[in-house]
C-alpha cells in the first residue's frame, strides 16, 4: 500500500508518500512542502498547491490520499483559508482519480505516537524513527503529512485483520 499524506496549512502545505508492503517496514517514498507567500494572491497560492500536489501524485502513484479532518479553529479567517487549501488538496486527489480519507488529529497522533494529545515535536521524532529517516522532517508540516500517511496504513492494516477474523 502506498499512501500520500497531506497536511494543509496556510504557510506550508506538507506532503509525504509512505508505502508498506505486507510484512515489510514502512518506507518513505517522497516528502516535501509547498511554501506559500502571503504576498501572492490567494488564487495563485492555491494554484501552486494544486500543481505541486498533482505532480507528486503523478510521480509517486499513491493508492489513496489521506488528509487531516476538519477541526474547529478560534480564528474564522484562518479556518476559511485552511478550508481553501484542504479543498484544493481534495480536488488534486480527485483530479488524479484517487480516493481521499480523513483522520482526526487525535487519531493521527494516537496511531503514530500512541497518545492523542502528543506535541508536534513528539510526532516529528516518532515519524523519524518509524521511517528510519536520517533527520527530522522540516518544517513540522512535512512530519505531520507523513504521520497522516502512517495513520492510514496502520488503520487499513487493522481493518484488514479484523475483516479476516
Amino acid at each position: 500500500m502506498r499512501v500520500m499524506g497531506i497536511d494543509c496549512g496556510g504557510e506550508y502545505t506538507g506532503f509525504g508518500v509512505v508505502e508498506q508492503e505486507p510484512g515489510r517496514e514502512l518506507k518513505c517514498v517522497s516528502l516535501g512542502a509547498v511554501k506559500l507567500s502571503t504576498r501572492e494572491p490567494l488564487e495563485i497560492r492555491l494554484k501552486r498547491i494544486f500543481e505541486r500536489l498533482t505532480d507528486v501524485m503523478a510521480e509517486c502513484e499513491p493508492d489513496v490520499v489521506a488528509i487531516e479532518d476538519v477541526f474547529y479553529a478560534a480564528n474564522a479567517k484562518s479556518a476559511l483559508k485552511l478550508g481553501h487549501v484542504r479543498g484544493v488538496a481534495m480536488l488534486a486527489a480527485a483530479h488524479c482519480g484517487l480516493a481521499v480519507v480523513a483522520y482526526s488529529p487525535l487519531s493521527i497522533k494516537s496511531a503514530v505516537v500512541g497518545y492523542g494529545r502528543a506535541e508536534k515535536q513528539q510526532v516529528q521524532v516518532m515519524v523519524t524513527r518509524l521511517l528510519k529517516l536520517d533527520e527530522v522532517p522540516e518544517p513540522a508540516d512535512v512530519a505531520d503529512a507523513l504521520a497522516i500517511a502512517i495513520c492510514h496504513i496502520h488503520t487499513a492494516a487493522t481493518l484488514q485483520q479484523q475483516a479476516a477474523r
